[in-house]
């Protein structure tokens, strides 16, 4: 199925600095999983904020970004993503980033905002995200296996709070509802 199947004129335009790839999470209503390849900056921003409003036009607001392919997003490229989770949550919807790279979560943990955007470790999260309508289930938060966002190691948390990465050396916080802080 190509992107133009599930979002009429999606690849009318196209940007070789980002590809996107569609696909519809059929169990749940209005979702869609964007798989973002290269970069976002201030010369393809307008270029990405078109397509995914295209998207969430035509009825997805529930957004799952796949980041395992961007390997640099500007603080332009960051107010994107803000813009999105603007125009879907008064529609009911939601947005969720996955597999962020670490140069590119740094960012985002930079600039503050890896507080505002739910960050899942897999698609299946991210849909169970969707499926308990938005609500992180606390009770089976811990353990919680994660990956360092610095050196990318697997680390196990049994509970919340501050502990070292045993690889980098990183001062990691995790919070109860599982988000892993820098510091």
């Amino acid at each position: 199925m190509s992107n133009n199947d599930i979002v009429a004129g999606f690849d009318d335009e196209k940007d070789d600095s980002l590809k996107i790839r569609l696909q519809k999470v059929d169990s749940v209503d209005g979702c869609l999983v964007l798989y973002l390849t290269g970069y976002i900056d201030t010369y393809n921003s307008n270029f990405f904020q078109k397509r995914v409003t295209r998207a969430v036009e035509s009825g997805f607001t529930k957004l799952i970004f796949n980041c395992g392919g961007l390997n640099y997003v500007s603080s332009t490229g960051i107010g994107s993503f803000t813009a999105f989770l603007k125009a879907v949550k008064p529609r009911g919807g939601d947005l969720v980033l996955l597999e962020i790279q670490p140069k590119v979560y740094e960012v985002f943990q930079l600039l503050g905002f890896s507080q505002f955007f739910n960050i899942k470790d897999n698609l299946n999260e991210a849909v169970d995200f969707f499926n308990s309508d938005g609500k992180s289930g606390s009770t089976d938060v811990f353990p919680k296996i994660f990956q360092c966002p610095i050196c990318g190691k697997k680390l196990k948390a049994t509970k919340s709070g501050r502990f070292r990465c045993s690889e980098c050396k990183t001062i990691l916080a995790i919070d109860n509802s599982g988000q892993v802080f820098l510091g």
